[in-house]
């Protein structure tokens, strides 16, 4: 069997880069060009020795995010990578760790933004993309789907346009209650335009948590404007997941707001 060196100088077969390669240029990447990377080679090494694939994948996340990469696109090219070896999906802490060297790497990045809102605390869009990655993929491990096990509950407190220290308050006041009420067992986000999401589980008393929820932000409205500018009642409700995370994330495009940043200052995201 012939083979190629990786960046380590280590031989691993020939044709694994090669059709890991064609396999995601023929379906999901976009730009065939900007394809290789040399954390490729770690990955596939460790794929083919059946090694802890965490640390190679992490690196190849990173290198995704700080090459402009989208999220979904690097995710769907380490299945590409697990299916060109017979193997139908990758495993939950390779899914895990190219996501979190992703994430890391937008962080790290200042022009393009943080993972985490400035106003809220909460994660952002991009990241909970992550998580939703994980439910389907974990999903697909056990062979059910994933509206079964998971939904999205949305919570829209918006009552028109804002001046930009009333948002922020708003918010901040949002972002407690959620965390407050639903605790770091269940992923969520900001939308943008006063819409959040939450990432909840089947059975974990999503009703009484939305209604827990209305109840704290109506206590932390306290400040006149913060009240005027919080739709009253705050809209809840549960949508089931789609068929699959493409369509997930499409989801969130669809139930997301623009910002209306014209004549607004904006938050600080630090230096």
């Amino acid at each position: 069997m012939t083979t190629n060196t990786g960046k380590d100088g280590r031989a691993f077969p020939d044709g694994l880069r090669e059709r890991w390669r064609e396999e995601s240029v023929a379906s999901v990447w976009r730009r065939p060009s900007d394809w290789y990377h040399p954390a490729v080679d770690a990955l596939a090494l460790a794929v083919l020795d059946d090694a802890d694939p965490t640390g190679p994948a992490w690196e190849l996340g990173q290198a995704r995010g700080e090459y402009g990469v989208g999220l979904g696109e690097a995710l769907d090219d380490l299945v590409c990578l697990y299916r060109s070896t017979g193997r139908p999906t990758p495993p939950m802490d390779a899914v895990r760790a190219l996501g979190e060297g992703w994430s890391d790497a937008q962080a790290a990045l200042v022009t393009t933004g943080s993972c985490v809102d400035p106003e809220t605390g909460l994660p952002t869009r991009q990241y909970l993309g992550v998580r939703l990655a994980e439910a389907y993929l974990r999903a697909e491990e056990d062979d059910l789907d994933a509206a079964m096990l998971h939904g999205l509950a949305v919570v829209d407190v918006a009552a028109g346009p804002v001046t930009g220290l009333v948002r922020a308050a708003r918010s901040a006041v949002v972002g407690a209650a959620l965390r407050d009420t639903f605790g770091t067992g269940h992923p969520m986000a900001t939308l943008g335009g006063g819409v959040f999401v939450v990432l909840t589980s089947v059975g974990s008393d999503v009703d009484g948590r939305l209604a827990d929820l209305r109840a704290q932000i109506a206590r932390r409205c306290s400040d006149v404007d913060v009240r005027s500018a919080t739709r009253q009642p705050v809209r809840l409700w549960v949508e089931p997941l789609p068929a699959t995370h493409a369509e997930a994330v499409l989801r969130l495009d669809r139930l997301s707001r623009p910002e209306p940043w014209t004549g607004v200052p904006r938050p600080s995201t630090g230096s």
